[in-house]
């Protein structure tokens, strides 16, 4: 049904301010008919930190930052739907306009700041969700004035344990100023030690709750040697790679709206995202979980991301451009190319193509 009504309201919504035309995909969510989303094949069933995913498929973070939307968003088919980032406090975020669609390229930039209701109506949302009717996630991250922002993760980590499937601390976002020097090894260390502390302390009564950490693309190897050092001794249960980059590649062809500030996203960002992506999955050495998060947009993008060392991916930009019917789409492909390989599972398939990846880099799909 959605994908129907996706191709009649594209050339609509494709003139409407982007903002706007967001707002009103969310809209169209809540009024989604109850029902199961369609099924997936079992043979793309997938478990990470302890969790069994139907699906490897999910929505990233920054589409439904509320929780407003979340049944109706599993309802797509998603495998899981991660919500957020929510701040503790309510923050408008950047001054509109703050969010762009270079349609030429596929592509979205982004400085939307952290824009957050805040942890209440959040709370409110998934105290109103249905629990076990698919896999959350809850993406959380620092009120920009904040004088501690650890104390801030700290903050929503404590709220939402146990009200949710997996908490991701976002330390990545390029548009609140000095997020991602949260990312260097001292501070990182002292902020994922204060997060899993405050989820510890509330696991007794609510259970504990998976702690994923998501990166920038646009690390060097030896910033990424240091997350992934704070990762391992720390016991964090996985990393998202990646978040959008402040690079703009010399391919953009919508030249005018590159020149925004903020965070790219969509199409553009697959190589780098991707290259990241092997680099840390042969650092890890198969001892946390990684999802895949940038330009997948098609099944053959979803398998790279997989052979570069995803157990998971998460998309969000490409559905601006080709509807929820990529969700499906994506899924089918999956199991077409399981089936041509040799393998049974696609677990089998993580990370088969790391090296070569991580030592030449990879064309877009």
């Amino acid at each position: 049904m959605m994908s129907f009504v996706f191709r009649l309201a594209k050339p609509f919504v494709q003139r409407l301010d982007p903002e706007r035309a967001h707002q009103l995909a969310i809209a169209a969510l809540r009024l989604l008919p109850a029902g199961a989303p369609p099924p997936s094949d079992e043979r793309l069933s997938t478990l990470a930190f302890g969790l069994t995913f139907p699906n490897p498929v999910g929505l990233a973070a920054g589409f439904d930052k509320d929780g407003a939307a979340i049944s109706g968003s599993l309802r797509l088919g998603f495998g899981f739907v991660e919500i957020g980032s929510v701040t503790p406090v309510p923050q408008p975020g950047n001054p509109r306009p703050r969010l762009f669609r270079l349609t030429q390229d596929e592509a979205v930039i982004n400085r939307y700041g952290f824009n957050s209701a805040g942890l209440d109506v959040l709370l409110g949302n998934l105290a109103a969700h249905e629990r076990g009717a698919g896999i959350l996630g809850v993406n959380v991250g620092a009120n920009k004035m904040s004088a501690d922002r650890a104390g801030d993760y700290a903050t929503a980590i404590t709220a939402v344990t146990g009200q949710c499937d997996y908490i991701t601390i976002n330390v990545s976002s390029p548009n609140t100023p000095g997020l991602r020097g949260l990312q260097g090894r001292q501070v990182l260390d002292d902020l994922v030690a204060r997060a899993i502390e405050a989820r510890d302390r509330a696991a007794p009564s609510a259970g504990s709750t998976p702690l994923l950490v998501k990166i920038a693309p646009d690390l060097t190897l030896t910033e990424l040697d240091d997350i992934v050092a704070v990762a391992l001794t720390r016991r964090i249960d996985g990393l998202i790679i990646s978040n959008t980059t402040v690079t703009r590649p010399a391919s953009l062809m919508d030249t005018a709206l590159a020149k925004e500030e903020g965070g790219l996203s969509g199409r553009p960002l697959f190589a780098l995202s991707t290259r990241i992506l092997a680099e840390a999955y042969l650092r890890v050495e198969r001892k946390l979980p990684l999802i895949g998060v940038g330009g997948i947009d098609c099944p053959e993008a979803a398998f790279t991301k997989i052979k570069a060392g995803a157990t998971l991916l998460q998309l969000y930009s490409a559905l601006v451009f080709k509807g929820p019917a990529l969700i499906g789409k994506i899924k089918r492909g999956l199991v077409s190319r399981l089936e041509q390989s040799a393998a049974r599972r696609l677990a089998d398939l993580v990370g088969k193509d790391a090296a070569t990846i991580a030592r030449d880099g990879v064309e877009r799909a």
